[in-house]
């Protein structure tokens, strides 16, 4: 480790300690904001005290082993304890060199899904359907909540636009790199003479925000529209406009929900999505300034940037941010086998950001 990571580790045990005894203090005990604040810091850089701490017992067992070298009794002892502590020692460096990879406080939340159709017609619709069943079925097997907000179907199945929240701990985690244009390549069942036809679906994945009471919204710059809902509901639906569709008109962001049976709730939850997306491009304009290097950047629900391909007569899915990783698992991946995908990913964006930190030090 170069001298530079170890004085930024050592910056973060340092803070570690100024955390606590600041959460012992009387003004902030009072302040549960505050409290809570701190409190998330203290756990986020218990990792770093408690490896840091790991290292000083085997440095000074590797300093002792060494002592007993130069003693003729002990030396047999010494020479079968220190390959033991050598690679102790090595693997603990790289585990401190990960944990200053920064960790993005959304990670364990939750996220909303967008998908929509693009260049192709009613097969883009269909294919925005089956990557909606795709991370459906990979959260059923996570464990996690999908409860769709919005969904305007394709006139021959599929979608041409459906909205979901995803409600799971470190669900953000896990499927922020899916953001981007999603090419497909197959023959289309309407298609008589077995052409292969290639169109597109977009994916964004915004993560739900704790707070995002930060996010000031003039009521003047809103667009409020209400409509029947299109989902399910029995007849309610078709007897009052509880739809709602929110125009936030500086930006052009425009959102849904039609899922609860009161106009109120589905205001409710269609802000809560807008300040979201407002949010996260904020983010994103700080993130393309500072991290235009990175190949992965996420959290901006960016759907201009092609970043996979789904070639089903080859049986293949590439990724196009990262070189060589072509899975020929196309059917398993889209039944929602999506984790050697994703862990793939992941650890690019880990070594990417490994990169960035040495280069910085």
């Amino acid at each position: 480790m170069s001298p530079a990571l170890r004085r930024k580790l050592l910056a973060l045990a340092e803070r570690h300690e100024e955390v606590g005894r600041l959460l012992a203090t009387p003004d902030v005990v009072a302040d549960p904001a505050k409290f809570r604040a701190l409190s998330r810091e203290f756990t986020q850089l218990e990792p770093v005290a408690a490896a840091l701490a790991r290292e000083a017992a085997l440095q000074a067992d590797r300093r002792e082993a060494e002592a007993m070298l130069a003693d003729p009794d002990l030396r047999a002892m010494a020479e079968d304890e220190l390959p033991a502590l050598r690679e102790a020692l090595a693997a603990l460096d790289d585990e401190l060199t990960l944990l200053l990879v920064p960790k993005d406080p959304r990670d364990e939340g939750n996220l909303f899904l967008e998908i929509r159709a693009g260049t192709g017609g009613d097969e883009a619709a269909i294919f925005a359907g089956d990557l909606f069943r795709m991370y459906a079925r990979y959260a059923e097997r996570q464990g996690w909540r999908v409860e769709v907000q919005s969904a305007n179907p394709g006139e021959h199945g599929g979608f041409k636009e459906i909205v979901a929240r995803i409600e799971g701990r470190g669900a953000y985690s896990k499927l922020k790199y899916e953001s981007g244009t999603h090419r497909v390549q197959r023959v289309p069942e309407t298609e008589a003479q077995g052409r292969i036809h290639t169109s597109a679906a977009t994916v964004a994945i915004l993560p739900e925000l704790e707070d995002v009471a930060e996010v000031t919204i003039h009521p003047a710059d809103l667009k409020v529209d209400t409509f029947r809902s299109s989902g399910a509901g029995g007849q309610h639906v078709n007897k009052t406009e509880s739809a709602i569709r929110i125009t936030h008109l500086p930006s052009g962001l425009v959102v849904e929900c039609q899922t609860e049976r009161s106009q109120h709730a589905n205001r409710d939850k269609a802000m809560q999505r807008l300040k979201s997306a407002l949010y996260e491009q904020q983010v994103a304009a700080q993130q393309a300034a500072t991290a235009a290097s990175r190949r992965l950047q996420v959290g901006s629900g960016d759907r201009s940037q092609r970043i996979r391909t789904w070639n089903f007569p080859q049986g293949r899915v590439t990724d196009h941010r990262v070189e060589g990783l072509t899975l020929y698992a196309l059917p398993q991946i889209l039944d929602g086998d999506l984790e050697p995908l994703l862990a793939r990913l992941a650890e690019e964006d880990r070594a990417d950001a490994l990169r960035a930190l040495s280069d910085g030090g």
